[in-house]
């Protein structure tokens, strides 16, 4: 059965530049998870390159990317961080 919530914790959201990221913590079923999201998702979501305002812009559409992160979780939980990509919007 898939995980149908994700619950990010806010004070875990930080902005990778270099690696273009943003990464987070998130619990699902009451396991927690490391997440990346790729700056294109945030591309794609917004229609603007993230430009020093990344956070600001995974803020706006967090539920999005939460469910996104469903996906990219059940694809490959095993990992250790759990990359969400473009493949895993819906």
């Amino acid at each position: 059965m898939a995980a149908d919530k994700m619950d990010i914790s806010h004070t875990t959201i930080l902005d990778n530049e270099d690696e273009k990221l943003v990464e987070f913590v998130a619990e699902v079923d009451g396991d927690e998870y490391q997440f990346a999201v790729q700056y294109a998702v945030l591309e794609a979501l917004s229609g603007d390159v993230p430009d020093g305002d990344a956070v600001e812009q995974f803020n706006l559409f967090e539920d999005t990317i939460a469910e996104a992160g469903l996906v990219a979780l059940a694809r490959n939980s095993d990992q250790a961080t759990i990359v969400i990509s473009e493949n895993d919007l819906e």
